[in-house]
């Protein structure tokens, strides 16, 4: 079967098999090439296969996407957030509020076991807290550092004095460096201060999960800040969907 992650900037999508999920291919849907790449991918299987879509996108670009499933063949259903599934129970009253990307990455984080907390590093940094008994305890949502700066300059002309910083230093020598690292603290903070809530909420310290396309920025950081286990995992929505295919043909 085919996986898919439609979000705000890429599609990400993969075969899986009893063996597991195949090779990841992430396309930006912003390129002028994307459609005819996601077909040319969307080619290597084979006709009737089924196709398990998880989309936070805009609804024209996933009837774009669903539309180039039929083309090639695809069998499609769309997946949606419950209220449980697969030893999940989430936090929110109405689960249409809780967007499907997190959905779906808390099932990948009940799969692997025990208390974790689920964080995301995309278009918005997410931070959600699944305990071992499979309780979501709901979570935080905060802003990219590539949007934190944006803001900024477009709020103070005074702090855009163009380029941005090479590299992240701990503390800036000019503004764009100062920009760089205090967006990217402001970041490893959220992530920091819901890990300290998590313990005390908990009792104990739970896992790291951490994904998004903006995650390898911040693995190490977290890593060497945070007393606890740590896995970087790209593809977890995608993890989440195979659990979720499976539970929902179940």
């Amino acid at each position: 079967m085919w996986l898919l992650d439609l979000g705000n900037t890429r599609l990400k999508l993969a075969r899986a098999d009893a063996s597991g999920l195949g090779p990841v291919t992430a396309l930006a849907h912003g390129d002028a090439g994307f459609d005819a790449a996601l077909r040319d991918v969307l080619g290597q299987g084979a006709l009737g296969e089924a196709a398990w879509l998880a989309s936070v996108a805009p609804e024209a670009l996933r009837v774009r996407v669903e539309a180039a499933l039929e083309a090639c063949g695809k069998r499609t259903q769309r997946a949606v957030t419950r209220a449980e599934c697969a030893g999940v129970r989430i936090a929110y009253a109405d689960p249409a509020r809780l967007g499907v990307d997190r959905f779906l990455a808390l099932l990948a984080a009940r799969a692997r076991g025990g208390d974790q907390l689920v964080v995301s590093f995309g278009s918005a940094i997410t931070v959600d807290l699944l305990d071992a008994r499979g309780t979501h305890h709901g979570g935080l949502i905060g802003i990219a550092p590539a949007h934190a700066r944006q803001a900024l300059a477009e709020r103070f002309p005074a702090l855009d004095r163009g380029g941005t910083a090479a590299a992240t230093p701990a503390f800036g020598a000019d503004t764009p460096e100062a920009l760089a690292a205090g967006v990217q603290r402001q970041a490893l903070g959220l992530v920091m201060a819901a890990w300290d809530d998590a313990c005390a909420r908990l009792g104990r310290p739970p896992a790291l999960l951490v994904g998004g396309g903006d995650a390898p920025a911040f693995v190490d950081a977290l890593a060497n800040r945070l007393s606890a286990e740590l896995v970087h995992r790209e593809a977890m929505v995608l993890d989440g969907l195979s659990v979720y295919a499976e539970a929902v043909r179940d």
